[in-house]
């Protein structure tokens, strides 16, 4: 007898349709899957016959075959092991459902029959409501992940037995509801606050600009001037994700299977921070299971590198393209990927190996400095030095601007943008704005203009820092609400410019 239930993989952050097919025949008692599966999927018969007898099910001695449909896609994972496992029983004859093909189910299987979280159900109860499904069957750490999809019905099942009986219509099973609004007003604040952060009034300002533009911040400073303190409070002051954003970021991480069970949304921006061995793979995914790197991890957040210099060039060097592109391609042997990888970049770096700006022989400094490339340099549109806090700030009991605030100014400063660039398609903030957007939305004066000109040939500025300058200048006058860039507003980020010019000759 032949059964069929439907299931999902995922490739990238999407799902794709399988079919699992199970035919119970005569002949020799043997399990045979087909359909490109990997060494996890193939090892499921000894997983799934055992589920099977411990849940009170007879094991079918005949030949079993499995076909994992279409059979050109490569099957990766644990979670065919429930839609296998139910195939069997309808093969048999021990379950009979007639809706069992209004339902996706996934899901890896205990010896004893209990259901297992697997990674990606959020993508694959994205998939089940596009096909127009009735709804899904999840393991129960999954249910409230899966259960944020409007208009599908989300069963969280304990084990095997449960999910028959759920199919068979003889279990009372009520579908797991999440409210989403819910989720975002319960959205935990920051625990770090830029009120605790002494002095460094002119970071704190660049800090706000490039959070209210999107745009990548590199700061240069001594050990111990607060630089990595400062870092780690960006994402208390940036805009909340929207359930667009939160959908995107919670796909990522559930299929890096960093989304911690039973959570059912990522409501906060992520805020990522590898360490300086981070490997290429590290950094922008693949792998032999082609998972996310780093860079989609912080996706719609805040991709934080300190101590820049001391990573591998070569893993500095791969972050040109997604920075430009905010997507990776991964193409590997078993397969191509693209995930997502819209972040901030913020880096931290010392001026010198020593520590301190000029300390140090020439040829040390410079052999220190070059490990930054000057393309990878450019790619970041504020750079801003960190000095030593002095002792009368640090002894000063005067609070800072707490974030609450900063945040305020902000999010209106976005939500100018949004207005900005609605039906722009993939432009979002000033940052990502192209040629075309650039001279629509940054006009220029003469005057102004002039000024422009004679930083670019005094500073020998390239093509790429023209327009970052003009896209700082443009959310420097967004902050205070202005239509046209004025000339003070073009000094300003001219002066984020700067550094690297002296620094670097």
């Amino acid at each position: 007898m032949l059964a069929k239930i439907f299931s999902a993989s995922v490739s990238g952050v999407e799902a794709d349709l399988v079919e699992v097919e199970v035919n119970a025949g005569h002949g020799d008692c043997a399990i045979v899957v087909v359909g490109l599966p990997d060494t996890a999927v193939k090892e499921c018969k000894d997983r799934v016959t055992t589920a099977v007898i411990n849940s009170g099910y007879h094991f079918h001695t005949g030949r079993t075959t499995i076909n994992l449909a279409p059979a050109d896609v490569r099957k990766e994972g644990p979670s065919f092991d429930l839609p296998i496992a139910l195939g069997m029983l309808i093969s048999t004859g021990q379950l009979q459902s007639p809706t069992v093909g209004d339902y996706f189910a996934v899901g890896e299987l205990a010896l004893t029959g209990k259901v297992r979280p697997v990674r990606g159900v959020l993508s694959i109860a994205l998939k089940a409501r596009q096909m127009g499904l009735r709804g899904i069957l999840v393991p129960v750490e999954n249910a409230r992940e899966a259960a944020v999809v409007a208009g599908l019905e989300v069963y969280a099942v304990r084990n095997l037995r449960e999910a028959a009986e759920l199919l068979k219509g003889g279990h009372e099973l009520k579908p797991v509801e999440e409210n989403v609004e819910t989720l975002f007003q319960t959205e935990s604040p920051h625990d770090l606050d830029f009120a605790d952060v002494k002095g460094q009034d002119s970071v704190k300002r660049a800090i706000e600009i490039a959070a209210a533009g999107s745009h990548n911040l590199l700061l240069i400073g001594p050990p111990g001037s607060g630089k990595s303190m400062l870092a780690k409070r960006i994402p208390g002051i940036m805009p909340p994700l929207s359930l667009t954003e939160a959908l995107e970021t919670t796909k990522i991480h559930s299929i890096a299977g960093s989304l911690p069970h039973g959570q059912a949304l990522v409501v906060t921006r992520p805020y990522r921070s590898p360490h300086h061995t981070i490997s290429d793979i590290g950094m922008v995914g693949g792998s032999s299971q082609l998972r996310p790197g780093e860079v989609s991890l912080a996706h719609n957040g805040v991709l934080f590198l300190d101590e820049l210099p001391e990573f591998k060039r070569q893993t500095l060097e791969i972050l040109r393209q997604p920075l430009e592109d905010h997507r990776v391609n991964i193409s590997r042997a078993s397969g191509s990927v693209t995930f997502p990888c819209s972040f901030m970049l913020i880096a931290a770096m010392n001026p010198s190996p020593a520590g301190t700006k000029g300390v140090g022989s020439a040829s040390s400094i410079r052999r220190y400095l070059d490990k930054i490339s000057r393309p990878l340099l450019d790619r970041f549109d504020i750079h801003i030095e960190v000095p030593a806090v002095p002792f009368s700030d640090l002894s000063s009991k005067k609070l800072g601007e707490p974030s609450a605030v900063i945040r305020q100014r902000v999010m209106r400063a976005r939500h100018l943008q949004k207005e900005r660039f609605a039906g722009r398609g993939k432009v979002l903030n000033n940052a990502g704005m192209g040629s075309r957007e650039l001279r629509e939305y940054c006009p220029l004066t003469h005057e102004v203009e002039g000024l422009l000109r004679i930083a670019m040939n005094e500073l020998n500025f390239s093509a790429r820092a023209h327009d970052r300058i003009l896209k700082v200048a443009r959310t420097i006058a967004d902050l205070v609400g202005e239509e046209m860039i004025s000339a003070e507003h073009i000094s300003e980020a001219i002066q984020f410019r700067n550094l690297d010019r002296t620094l670097w000759q």
